[in-house]
């Protein structure tokens, strides 16, 4: 996959910072928001807020009932016999694999897994740009890989050198969150513990837009942008936003009007779309400086979106994960669809 306003009925204040409700440590944290109001003289960026991006293990000091057989998204039968030294090849697999409590175990990272406890993990894949020489120098005993991962070469001279690897099904919508969970408990041993995370990120999801009104629902555009390597596209169809975009009560703009996955961003394409709200990634809006450099873009201004200002916001490492913390993101993403400004 490419890599909070909240709306009144008279909504003026562009974007709200996100309040973070990934764990309650992030409580704390709420202090630190603050409002950029791009036509009162305030800031007119969208500078991510100094919050806490961590998960929640389910579980301390977990024991893995190793060894374990499944068959993997390729069909191929694979026994792991340890799981001591774990490298997950994207950031969606290392959050399941902390989540699950084996963070312990995970010796290397994609550059995706940005939650903290990852943090200091060394990098030795960049999405689809893996390095067999970083991964082997780690002497791991697992890899877990996506069928996108690569290139191919890559995970053959790892294969060649004797470590297991699993391969997934990428995360593509909200209803793949339970499948991949359990997939990767049932590979590192721990199917208790995935079917008690499973019933946690489901009733999460569940209770994400409890109490909200979405009778009304708004028509919402994904755009990723780049601005430093002039990137800038418009989710359509395939995207991979529209379950959570659904799930937070709005209506996919760019899949409805949109062929493919994602689109040059062109006036046409918007005026297409015509969206209520923009959808954006932190990274992404903060690389295009903010609303006021999101609203300089051609046709942008000219949307409904772009005329009221509503721009909606969510973190890059998590937005389309679709796992443990799919919950927290449709909360917060229909809090800003629908939430009442303070």
């Amino acid at each position: 996959m490419l890599d909070r306003p909240q709306f009144a009925s008279n909504w003026r204040t562009p974007v709200r910072r996100r309040r973070p409700r990934w764990t309650p440590a992030v409580v704390a944290a709420a202090a630190l928001l603050a409002l950029s109001a791009c036509g009162g003289g305030e800031t007119d960026g969208a500078t991510v807020e100094a919050a806490v991006d961590r998960v929640e293990p389910v579980a301390e000091d977990v024991d893995p009932a190793l060894p374990a057989t499944v068959t993997d998204a390729t069909g191929a039968e694979v026994t792991i016999a340890s799981a001591e030294a774990i490298v997950p090849l994207s950031g969606s697999l290392s959050e399941i694999v902390f989540t699950l409590g084996l963070g312990d175990r995970v010796v290397a990272r994609d550059i995706t897994a940005t939650f903290e406890q990852a943090a200091d993990l060394p990098v030795v894949s960049h999405g689809h740009d893996i390095s067999a020489e970083g991964v082997l120098s780690l002497q791991p005993d697992l890899i877990l890989a996506e069928t996108g991962s690569g290139p191919q070469t890559a995970l053959d001279q790892i294969a060649a050198a004797g470590v297991p690897i699993v391969v997934f099904d990428p995360a593509d919508g909200i209803d793949s969150a339970s499948t991949r969970i359990g997939a990767v408990a049932a590979a590192l041993g721990v199917q208790d513990l995935g079917a008690e995370l499973i019933e946690r990120t489901e009733a999460g999801i569940a209770a994400a837009t409890e109490g909200m009104d979405l009778s009304d629902p708004p028509r919402v555009a994904f755009l990723y942008l780049r601005g430093s390597a002039s990137v800038y596209m418009i989710g359509a169809r395939d995207s991979g936003a529209t379950s959570l975009i659904e799930a937070a009560g709005g209506i996919d703009a760019g899949a409805e009007a949109l062929e493919g996955d994602f689109l040059e961003l062109t006036p046409e394409a918007l005026a297409a779309a015509a969206p209520d709200v923009i959808l954006v990634m932190d990274k992404g809006l903060d690389s295009v400086g903010g609303v006021e450099g999101l609203l300089e873009i051609p046709g942008v201004a000219q949307t409904p979106a772009g005329e009221q200002e509503r721009i909606a916001h969510l973190p890059d490492g998590i937005m389309l994960n679709y796992g443990p913390r799919t919950g927290d993101v449709v909360a917060d993403l229909a809090e800003q669809l629908h939430g009442t400004a303070e």
